[in-house]
C-alpha cells in the first residue's frame, strides 16, 4: 500500500466547539488529507464548552467525522464512550489518539491489538496534550489522588505500548520520563498553525487595543487583564476579549468591570473560527495577552506572534516554552495585575519585538510539522 493511501483514524474527546485538542486534531486531519491520506475522526457527540449534542456524522472537506454518545465522568473532558466496533470496521493503518489519562486512549491500544491479531499492522501514536498541571492549581484533592493512582498503575503499564508519544511542549518530557516512558519513544511534535498566518498580507489597520483570543473561562484568568486597566499609562488603550463564553464566569467579569468603572474600555466579541477573520482580528490589535497559568501549548499566542504582534504572557511553564522575556515577548508574574500593567506599559514603547516574535514561531508552520509527522508513518 502506497504511503499516501494509508487510513488514519484520529481519536479525540471533542470535534465541535472551542477546544485546543480539537483544533490540533482538525488541522492535522485537514493537512493529512491534502497529502492524500484517508482520514476519519472519532469523537463524542458533545460540543466543548456547552455539552450540547451535535450531529453524529459530518464531513469537513474530505475528512469524515463520526461522533458517539458519551457519559461525563468528571472534569472538562473525562468522558466514557464506545467506538471499538466502528474502529475495527474502519481498520486503520494508524491511530492518532489525543490526550493522556483518558479512557479512549486505552481503547485505542486494545483495538490495535485486535487488528494485529487479524494480521493488520496498526500503529498507535499518543499526543499527550500536556496534562501535567503545574502546581495542581486546577485540581481538587480527590482529582489529584485519582491522577496519581492513574499514573502509578494504568499510566506506567500502558505508556510504552504506544508506538510513539508525541509531546506538544518540551516541558512535558521530564514528566513522561519520570512516568517510565522510554526516551526513544518520545517525540517533540508541537501543535502547528496554518500557513496562512505567515503568508496572508495584513488584513486590518492596527488599532490602539489589546486582545485576548480564546475561551472566556476561569482557567484563562481574564480578571487579571481587566484588573490591570487602572494601572495602564495609556488611558485610551482598549481591551477586546474574543471567544466562547462560560455564562457564570462572564457575569462575574462584568461585575468586576462595573466595580472598576472601566465599561467604556472593554468589549466582548464572539468566537472566530474562520482563518481570515481571525487573522484580521489579530492584525487589528497592538498587543496580545495570555494571563492563564495552565496551558499545554498556547495556540492563540503563537498565532498572534506569527502576525508580528507584541505578546505578553504569564510566567508559567508552558508560556515560558514559547516566550523568552524581552526577546520575543514579555512575561509577567502570574495573577498579578500590576505586573501585567508594567509589561503592557513597556511593550507599547517597543515595536521591534514583534519582528522577533514572528521569526521565533516560523517552526510552527503546519507545512513543516506535517512533514515531521509523515516521517513517523
Amino acid at each position: 500500500m502506497a504511503k499516501n493511501k494509508l487510513k488514519i483514524l484520529e481519536i479525540c474527546p471533542y470535534s465541535a466547539g472551542g477546544c485546543g485538542v480539537w483544533a490540533r486534531a482538525k488541522q492535522e486531519s485537514l493537512e493529512l488529507v491534502k497529502k492524500g491520506y484517508d482520514v476519519t475522526i472519532f469523537s463524542t457527540n458533545f460540543e466543548k464548552g456547552t455539552h450540547k449534542i451535535v450531529s453524529s456524522k459530518e464531513n469537513l472537506g474530505k475528512v469524515k467525522i463520526q461522533r458517539f454518545p458519551a457519559k461525563k465522568l468528571g472534569g472538562e473532558g473525562f468522558l466514557y464512550w464506545n467506538f471499538e466496533k466502528e474502529a475495527l470496521e474502519y481498520s486503520p493503518d494508524i491511530m492518532i489518539v489525543h490526550t493522556y489519562r483518558h479512557s479512549h486512549t486505552i481503547k485505542a491500544l486494545k483495538i490495535a491489538k485486535n487488528l494485529r491479531k487479524q494480521g493488520k499492522k496498526c500503529k498507535v501514536f499518543l499526543i499527550t496534550h500536556a496534562p501535567f498541571v503545574e502546581g495542581n492549581i486546577t485540581r481538587t484533592k480527590l482529582q489529584t489522588i485519582i491522577v496519581k493512582l492513574y499514573d502509578a498503575f494504568i499510566g506506567r503499564a500502558t505508556i510504552n505500548k504506544f508506538d510513539k508519544i508525541l509531546v506538544i511542549s518540551h516541558w512535558e518530557i521530564p514528566y513522561l520520563l519520570n512516568l517510565g516512558a522510554k526516551k526513544e519513544k518520545i517525540v517533540y511534535m508541537p501543535n502547528g498553525i496554518p500557513e496562512e498566518f505567515f503568508n496572508i498580507k495584513i488584513q486590518a489597520k492596527e488599532e490602539n487595543k489589546l486582545i485576548f483570543l480564546g475561551r472566556i473561562a476561569p482557567k484563562k484568568k481574564i480578571e487579571t487583564i481587566i484588573s490591570a486597566i487602572p494601572y495602564l499609562t495609556d488611558k485610551k488603550l482598549r481591551i477586546e476579549l474574543i471567544g466562547p463564553e462560560e455564562k457564570k464566569y462572564l457575569n462575574s467579569l462584568k461585575d468586576l468591570i462595573k466595580h472598576l468603572g472601566v465599561e467604556n474600555r472593554i468589549k466582548f466579541s464572539s468566537a472566530i473560527y474562520d482563518i481570515r477573520k481571525k487573522i484580521a482580528k489579530i492584525d487589528s490589535c497592538r498587543i496580545y495577552v495570555l494571563a492563564s497559568r495552565v496551558e499545554g501549548m498556547p495556540q492563540g499566542l503563537i498565532e498572534a506572534m506569527s502576525r508580528g504582534k507584541i505578546v505578553i504572557g504569564s510566567d508559567s511553564i508552558a508560556i515560558r516554552d514559547i516566550i523568552k522575556d524581552k526577546k520575543n515577548g514579555y512575561l509577567f508574574e502570574f495573577d498579578n495585575p500590576k505586573s501585567l500593567a508594567e509589561k503592557i506599559n513597556l511593550a507599547i514603547k517597543n515595536k521591534k519585538i514583534g519582528k522577533e516574535a514572528k521569526k521565533s514561531v516560523e517552526k510552527f508552520n503546519w507545512k513543516i510539522i506535517i512533514k515531521q509527522i509523515e516521517e513517523l508513518f
